[in-house]
């Protein structure tokens, strides 16, 4: 949540800022070709959106709770998974937001919206999963 929180703050200040940008003086077009304020509020448009979708992912991260796992349940939301692929071990955390992210130095966030966190859904430690371009088997469920 951090993580998201930080990026809703960066979110949020490059709108206002760009808001500003597209309604100061400064901005007014100079002639019909002049389109500086136009693009501005395309860019805070797009902005605008950015935020809606942090405060969205944050709405969500505050209302899921996580359960414990045990060693022969199905990979869902909250479970932290060991997987091989090419012989490299990594850790993953299924969360209902925030993919990409890393968590503790190592632990990286997949979501369900993701093709890994989709492919990921449902199966159990030994598992083999086929992505394209990738191949992985399900080391622990936990």
């Amino acid at each position: 949540m951090a993580q998201l929180e930080a990026a809703l703050a960066a979110a949020t200040a490059a709108h206002q800022a760009t808001v500003e940008g597209a309604t100061h003086a400064e901005s007014r077009a100079e002639s019909d070709k002049d389109t500086r304020a136009l693009e501005q509020t395309y860019l805070a448009r797009g902005q605008a959106l950015r935020v809606a979708e942090l405060q969205a992912a944050l709405a969500d991260l505050a209302a899921w709770r996580p359960r414990r796992f045990a060693a022969d349940d199905a990979v869902a939301l909250g479970a932290v998974i060991t997987i091989d692929e090419a012989g490299a071990q990594r850790v993953l955390f299924l969360a209902p937001a925030g993919g990409g992210n890393t968590l503790a130095g190592d632990v990286q966030v997949v979501t369900p919206h993701s093709p890994l966190g989709r492919a990921l859904l449902g199966k159990q430690a030994g598992d083999d999963v086929e992505l394209p371009r990738r191949s992985l088997e399900i080391v622990s469920v936990r």
